[in-house]
């Protein structure tokens, strides 16, 4: 850039897309806490909790010395700030011991039989569980678990969770007629949510799976913002197109304090029922992949499987049909894993501020 030339925050911010980390292979944007543009002056500010100072620095540094290589008519202020403390959400639920979101980057990748199929696995791992649809827009909770009919209320007002295979459901569909549309705004949709946690009797549960909306918006971030998730899981089929949205998904549960416990990688591959031979319809170990360079632990596969779609429509998810099956199988290994991730994430601090 020549000296005649007047930078803007929106030049700043498509040099800084373009400066990766050696070590980390992670873009350098994705550990900025804020940055801009005044007159002749580059501000360019770093944040992170405690344990990632020393890491930050390298990246700090590495930034200033750029900045000043590519723009040395600017004063440039690259600075590492002390890290802000966290307010944790406040424990809405005290009966759930964690609250698990299961969420992905885009729709179609089979998130919501994901999250019906763990907490079959989990309550035959002798656990107590509920799931929460949180889809307002798409409900599906109502048909992939064989329930119809509205909930009962308690004397104080709570609405009482529907009961399939064990496991406590709660879900928009069970308040509305199926085929009515939920034409509703934003807010609508967060204060809906918000009742179907907090005005549920759930009882003593040990896990609540959030079946979450594709995509990063109002209700990811109201979740994260007014409950205390012990951590989230992405779930994605191995395809570049959806892996690029799953990364986004992971970034925001980090900027927002959440431990991500790992990716799921569905879909990963159909076995002909006639040949028996594999085919890789979404490609193959793109998921594995992507937790390696971003640092997160991979859950597991889950095959493309029929059997596992006409559960799911059936009301009767494969491993409940066949719980000694293969797809049962894999399904108590994914859920092993995530209860050990449980157990030894911690919260990180988050790299920008969300506003109320």
């Amino acid at each position: 850039m020549t000296p005649t030339m007047t930078l803007k925050t929106d030049g700043l911010r498509d040099f800084l897309t373009t400066l990766i980390h050696p070590q980390s292979d992670r873009k350098i944007l994705d550990f900025i806490s804020s940055f801009g543009v005044e007159g002749d002056s580059i501000r360019v500010i770093f944040e992170g909790p405690t344990e990632q100072l020393q890491f930050l620095e390298s990246v700090r540094s590495l930034t200033e010395v750029q900045l000043k290589q590519h723009f040395p008519q600017h004063k440039i202020l690259c600075a590492l700030l002390a890290p802000k403390s966290f307010k944790s959400p406040p424990n809405i639920l005290p009966t759930v011991k964690s609250i698990i979101a299961i969420a992905s980057g885009k729709g179609g990748v089979g998130k919501s039989t994901t999250t019906v199929n763990l907490a079959v696995a989990f309550t035959q791992l002798g656990y107590k569980v509920g799931i929460l649809d949180a889809d307002i827009y798409g409900p599906s909770l109502p048909t992939m678990m064989g329930l119809t009919g509205k909930p009962e209320v308690t004397a104080d007002k709570k609405l009482i969770p529907r009961k399939a295979h064990g496991i406590s459901c709660m879900s928009i569909g069970f308040l509305i007629p199926p085929d009515t549309p939920m034409v509703w705004r934003g807010p609508m949709v967060q204060g809906a949510l918000m009742q179907l946690l907090k005005d549920v009797a759930w009882g003593e549960l040990d896990l609540l799976l959030i079946d979450m909306p594709p995509g990063t918006g109002d209700v990811q971030l109201s979740l994260a913002q007014q409950a205390s998730l012990a951590g989230a899981v992405i779930v994605s089929t191995p395809q570049d197109i959806a892996l690029i949205d799953a990364r986004k998904a992971l970034g925001m549960f980090e900027k927002v304090a959440v431990p991500v416990l790992g990716i799921i990688e569905n879909m990963s591959v159909f076995t002909c029922p006639h040949c028996g031979q594999d085919s890789h319809i979404f490609s193959h170990g793109g998921a594995q992949a992507t937790a390696s360079t971003l640092n997160v632990p991979f859950l597991g596969e889950v095959p493309l499987r029929l059997d596992i779609r006409s559960g799911a429509d059936s009301g009767q998810p494969d491993n409940i049909v066949q719980p000694q099956g293969a797809i049962a199988h894999c399904y108590r290994s994914i859920a092993t894993h995530m209860i050990e991730n449980i157990s030894t994430a911690s919260k990180k601090s988050p790299l920008i501020q969300i506003l109320d």
